[in-house]
């Protein structure tokens, strides 16, 4: 390979990945399109049962030994 060619790589290749890199910044920063937004109505009653159920969980965890052992009796 001859160094011209070789410099028109380098560069070809230079421009090509910060072409992609700006496609990319510009798609992040994009509004969501209709997909998105329905995912994100959809996860979002999951996500708060999830808070509600870490939140129980850490209770259980920071309570007193009697009171866990009595929420365990009446859970079983």
């Amino acid at each position: 390979m001859d160094p011209f060619t070789m410099v028109v790589a380098i560069v070809a290749i230079s421009v090509g990945a910060g072409l992609i890199n700006t496609w990319l910044k510009h798609r992040s920063n994009s509004r969501p399109d209709e997909a998105t937004l329905a995912e994100l109505a959809t996860t979002k009653p999951d996500l708060t049962r999830l808070k509600d159920r870490v939140r129980v969980l850490e209770e259980i965890v920071t309570d007193k030994e009697r009171q866990l052992s009595d929420e365990i009796r009446r859970l079983g």
